[in-house]
């Protein structure tokens, strides 16, 4: 009786397990870290996921180290992403590829990023997970392109735009979601204030942008 008990329990067990969560790994820089912060974008995507009543079907984990730029990314892939066996990995890099070049010196070279980006890529998806990818939003908030590194971050966001193109992976556009908020809000031209606290590092309203626009693509995945 007690092994009929047991086994009953068993099937029933089974029955009700609960589908396995789909993991998110968030992987980028300063604006990423800062993302699982109370306010932060990836904190608010989870509340976004909750007020749809969405919020068991998907896990989210941020991996996000200041200052870091596509080589950095790549030399922490392995340990900080693809160990975590993600099912979809969230790519949202190139502010400081351009922004430490006038404030370090050490930004990285147009062909570079490129390179080190799509090597990213071929690693996420031998291991079998999907992949979404964002253009760089801002360095400044000036909407008559008047922010010293507007020239740079045009063309770094486009090598992303095409290589997501190439790749044929969905993407994300930050750098023109955030010049047409500009445009539409920011009638003072100022360099801040709008969508972030400094420039680069987004406030409350910034973070709620990038939630909304990257849940919406998340929420779409089969």
């Amino acid at each position: 009786m007690k092994y009929v008990f047991m086994l009953v329990l068993s099937v029933m067990s089974f029955g009700f397990q609960q589908p396995q969560k789909t993991r998110v790994i968030f992987f980028g820089d300063s604006i990423t870290q800062m993302g699982v912060e109370k306010g932060g974008y990836i904190s608010l995507i989870d509340s976004l996921s909750r007020a749809e009543g969405q919020q068991e079907k998907f896990e989210w984990i941020g991996a996000g180290i200041g200052g870091n730029k596509v080589y950095d990314l790549y030399l922490r892939l392995q340990k900080d992403v693809l160990s975590k066996k993600p099912d979809v990995v969230v790519i949202y890099v190139g502010v400081n590829d351009v922004w430490h070049k006038s404030s370090f010196g050490t930004g990285t070279d147009p062909d570079k990023f490129e390179k080190f980006y799509q090597a990213m890529l071929e690693q996420i998806k031998a291991a079998g997970a999907k992949i979404i990818m964002c253009t760089p939003a801002v360095i400044g908030e000036k909407t008559d392109f008047s922010n010293p590194q507007d020239g740079d971050l045009n063309a770094y966001s486009n090598i992303i735009r095409q290589i997501a193109k190439t790749n044929q992976l969905p993407l994300i556009d930050l750098r023109k979601s955030f010049l047409d908020y500009n445009l539409r809000h920011n009638k003072e031209n100022k360099d801040r204030g709008i969508l972030t606290y400094d420039r680069v590092h987004l406030n409350a309203q910034g973070n709620l942008l990038v939630a909304q626009q990257l849940w919406n693509q998340l929420k779409s995945i089969k």
